[in-house]
């Protein structure tokens, strides 16, 4: 893996390759039960999937730069695409050996066979021609079929096709459509469950109409760019151009043909030609791809192949108030969910809407969910005629079309909407009320490090505060005045926020913590994060670490520090967990000589989350809450069961030693 680095930084696009590789060491980790394994399997797919839509879209379009301004973006980006392509073949081998090898026999031992067209039986074969006839046959575009060798074909981003060599200067393209299941249903025979993909019931009839020897056919999927390339974000209305470039995802430049690995040569230059792309856009795989769907793979057993349900608990000190407003007024509320329920924060949205002393709701979405009782408190309040803020990410991938949507309905009920401005993103977690009582306005305001939105927070860790201190309530609207026009820069003490107070508050604490080792002290960093990418944030943390700092990082992802060099991070331990919720909550602790200082927040140390982002992190001040978190915190770094090694090779070890297993999760979850 030495390829992988420089001695001082991994590559970000290639350590993200190896976080991937531990969800792919979850599929193949036999501790966790047969379903949970396929599951693994889809997250590792759906994965890659968006990682050639998104991040090999840039780096090929850094190609075409000029070669000054490139050297400044990448270091030689054919030799990064060569790398990728690489590291996805070997992963790729270790997909199938793990579903071929282990998953499919795991299956059998339940009773569950996955067949292929081969396998059908005399009877399957008629049930697969009966439910072709009267449910796919009608969904499979025919304008597709029969492409001659000197025409161009367009097939849709990520969408399933079957291609068959008819000869030399013929092939055929079948779409295999999305409207449908991916997965059909044998009836069962002799207590054994028979599944097969749609693809299969697909080839099979496609065989049928053929003469003989019947066609053999391979699938098919491209990965599109999934960029959204706005040539002048910087005038007219980017919400507008947001919304006219999104039909533009679907039709991108083709960053990966993934293509059956048996496909013959002659089949796959046809097909090169036809897309128009070249040998460095193909990768080779499986009969099957969109391991995606795999998530909705059936169990026709009654047996608990899933872990069970670990239900998010609820918050036992405000489960004891009538009211949020009463309960944040005692004191600081912190929430750990999918540990404990996300309730609250929707109560404290639904209490806002209807509560008549409420005048001013502010809050940022940066990801919000399709169907939503929080959107729709938010919605209603603005109805009532509060005066409600939205300020909505129009930028954050994959979700545009969504949150324009849910735009759309808070401004006909009343809100002030306000989308992306030019060259920055929002991606602060924050929500902001003013109430008037007894002629004395009262803030209340909420910090977190997960979007709001209650369906990923019941996948996600995220932590969120619940304060009414006054400053920073106080610096908290500031952001939001900011966010509306009317400051340029919010004056903080409390809050760190990007861009501009983190970096210089988060370096002043990083040197504070060198001061300390300098002078014959403990210095201790402790950082949870997403992800550590920032060039000038690593050169400080080795910095510490040759002072005798003592640096312990739990890095969920991308991770460009290289640890354990000597003379230049050998007081850096990195380890990382992959379980069964995405570990998604940032957490900086700074040991001050003993009167430790804890923040929580929405910021990674990356470069675009200190420098071009809007993020906000707070202090927590409360000794409880301090507690907890900090209780937490070491459970993750005393995880042995789930937890990898991040060294300077990148092999992902597990973590082992002699002490009892500790699942921090799992945990976690007992814990509260």
């Amino acid at each position: 893996m030495a390829a992988l680095y420089n001695t001082k930084y991994f590559h970000r696009d290639l350590s993200w390759l190896r976080f991937n590789h531990r969800v792919l060491q979850e599929a193949g980790d036999e501790r966790n039960l047969l379903y949970e394994r396929i599951k693994f399997l889809a997250i590792f797919s759906s994965n890659l999937d968006e990682f050639f839509k998104v991040r090999v879209s840039d780096i090929r379009q850094i190609k075409d730069i000029e070669k000054p301004l490139r050297k400044k973006l990448i270091t030689k980006p054919n030799k990064v695409l060569k790398e990728i392509r690489k590291q996805v073949h070997l992963q790729q081998e270790a997909f199938g050996r793990i579903f071929i090898g282990e998953i499919i026999p795991a299956l059998k031992k339940e009773n569950i066979h996955l067949i292929n067209v081969d396998a059908f039986s005399e009877r399957q074969r008629q049930i697969a021609k009966d439910y072709f006839d009267k449910s796919l046959k009608s969904n499979i575009d025919s304008d597709l079929y029969t492409i001659h060798d000197n025409k161009s074909v367009f097939v849709e981003n990520e969408a399933l096709y079957l291609a068959a060599l008819i000869n030399d200067e013929q092939f055929e393209i079948v779409s295999i459509p999305s409207e449908h299941d991916r997965f059909f249903v044998f009836p069962t025979e002799d207590n054994k469950h028979y599944i097969t993909f749609i693809d299969d019931i697909i080839k099979y009839n496609f065989r049928l109409k053929q003469a003989k020897p019947a066609l053999n056919y391979y699938e098919l999927k491209v990965s599109r760019d999934a960029e959204l390339y706005i040539e002048d974000e910087f005038s007219g209305n980017l919400m507008q151009k947001i919304k006219e470039a999104l039909p533009k995802r679907e039709t991108g430049q083709a960053t990966r043909i993934l293509l059956d690995s048996k496909t013959p040569e002659a089949l796959q230059n046809h097909l090169k030609k036809a897309l128009d792309v070249s040998n460095a856009d193909i990768i080779l795989g499986g009969p099957h791809h969109n391991f995606k769907d795999f998530f909705e793979f059936p169990n026709p057993t009654n047996k608990q192949l899933l872990n069970a349900e670990l239900a998010p608990k609820p918050h036992l000190l405000l489960s004891e108030y009538d009211s949020m407003f009463t309960a944040i007024a005692a004191k600081d509320q912190l929430i750990h969910y999918p540990y404990q329920s996300f309730e609250p924060v929707i109560r404290l949205l639904e209490e806002a809407a209807n509560d008549e002393q409420i005048t001013t709701i502010k809050m940022t979405l940066y990801r919000v969910a399709k169907t939503s009782r929080l959107n729709d408190a938010i919605a209603l309040a603005a109805k009532k005629g509060k005066t409600v803020v939205i300020f909505i990410e129009a930028k954050a991938r994959f979700d545009e079309e969504n949150n324009l949507k849910w735009g759309k309905i808070f401004k006909e009920n009343g809100a002030k909407v306000i989308y992306s401005y030019p060259g920055i993103k929002v991606h602060s977690k924050i929500l902001y009320i003013e109430r008037e009582l007894k002629n004395t306005t009262e803030r209340y305001c909420y910090i977190g490090t997960g979007n709001f939105n209650e369906n990923t927070a019941k996948l996600y860790t995220d932590f969120g505060l619940m304060t009414t201190n006054k400053k920073i309530t106080k610096e908290l609207n500031r952001v939001f005045l900011v966010l509306e026009g009317v400051l340029i820069v919010p004056k903080a003490k409390k809050l760190l926020i990007s861009p501009f107070t983190s970096r210089h508050k988060f370096s002043v604490m990083v040197e504070r913590e060198i001061a300390f080792a300098h002078a014959g002290k403990q210095g201790l960093i402790i950082l949870k994060m997403n992800s550590l990418q920032d060039n000038n944030m690593i050169k400080l943390l080795y910095k510490a670490s040759n002072a005798g700092v003592k640096i312990r990082l739990l890095i969920r992802g991308i991770c460009c520090l290289v640890p354990g060099i000597k003379g230049q991070s050998e007081n850096i331990t990195v380890t990382s967990i992959v379980d069964r919720f995405l570990e998604h909550g940032r957490v900086y602790l700074f040991g001050n000589n003993g009167d430790e200082k804890l923040f929580i927040g929405s910021a990674d140390w990356m470069t675009r989350n200190l420098s071009h982002r809007i993020e906000v992190i707070a202090p927590i001040l409360d000794p409880d809450n301090f507690k907890i978190i900090k209780e937490v915190l070491e459970l993750q770094l005393e995880d042995n069961v789930k937890a990898r090694i991040i060294d300077a090779e990148q092999k992902n070890d597990y973590v082992k030693n002699n002490k009892k297993p500790l699942q921090s999760q799992l945990a976690t979850y007992n814990y509260f």
